[in-house]
């Protein structure tokens, strides 16, 4: 990027998928939210893999304004008894859930076709309870773009944001035609199919996000949402526009699917 096309420092930014309940941020997990601040991001969405983030996410939030909860079941986890908690929770905390999420699908843990299954049922009960909530999805779909996506048409879901999608173009278009968001993380930078799924995306469905502790901008170093700002640089790169555009978009993405809630904090 030449210093003409520079950004300007950016306020207001959302990281829309994190996982701040993480331990790993437990020492320093304030210096990690100034951090991010001083790059521009002042709301971070961190969601949840089971009960036990969920609750901690709410007490963070209670702590941190800067962090919104989110409440769900990570796809790998086949406790249907746990899924069921976790809905309970959803529909106790509704008033105080940024979305529902991380759900969805993971075939490339669940390779199994029972397993697979009691994926599916997992996920459409949180599809539905989504639908009548009006709570937005926040969306796994590892090694099952395709099927995460059927599922999604399939019961009309309305509010979806499609986290970190791993498949190839062919299978994000009937989402995007949809209209569901893609939220793109650091690793971008270094990630072939990112790149090539970026380049046929249209701005006008894609959101920020850094799954910190993951998918870094460099491997095997821990994420942060300060991180953000190398995926805006990186998404006008291969679009070859100007990153204040990209920031105007997924500015723009960000309100229309979370800005109700964004209100109430």
């Amino acid at each position: 990027m030449t210093k003409s096309q520079a950004m300007k420092k950016p306020c207001n930014l959302t990281d829309t998928h994190t996982h701040l309940c993480d331990p790993v941020f437990e020492r320093d997990r304030e210096a990690v939210i100034v951090r991010a601040k001083a790059a521009g991001v002042s709301r971070i969405i961190s969601v949840s893999e089971n009960m036990a983030d969920a609750n901690r996410n709410l007490e963070l939030s209670g702590i941190y304004p800067e962090i919104l909860p989110a409440a769900g079941l990570y796809p790998t986890n086949l406790d249907l008894r746990q899924a069921e908690e976790v809905v309970g929770f959803i529909y106790a905390n509704r008033n105080r859930l940024a979305a529902i999420g991380e759900v969805g699908l993971d075939f490339w843990v669940g390779k199994e076709a029972a397993d697979k299954e009691i994926q599916k049922k997992i996920f459409a009960g949180f599809i539905d309870l989504s639908l009548e909530l009006s709570l937005p999805l926040n969306v796994h779909s590892r090694s099952a773009g395709r099927h995460v996506v059927a599922m999604l048409l399939e019961k009309n879901a309305k509010k979806v944001q499609l986290h970190a999608f791993d498949g190839k173009a062919g299978a994000a278009m009937p989402a995007v035609e949809a209209g569901y968001y893609f939220s793109i993380p650091p690793s971008l930078v270094r990630s072939p199919q990112k790149q090539k799924l970026v380049k046929q995306l249209p701005l006008s469905c894609l959101l920020l996000e850094t799954d910190s502790p993951v998918l870094g901008p460099t491997p095997n170093e821990r994420n942060e949402p300060k991180n953000i700002l190398s995926v805006v640089e990186k998404i006008a790169e291969l679009k070859n526009i100007h990153p204040e555009r990209v920031l105007e978009a997924v500015s723009e993405n960000t309100r229309k699917l979370y800005g109700e809630l964004m209100q109430s904090w």
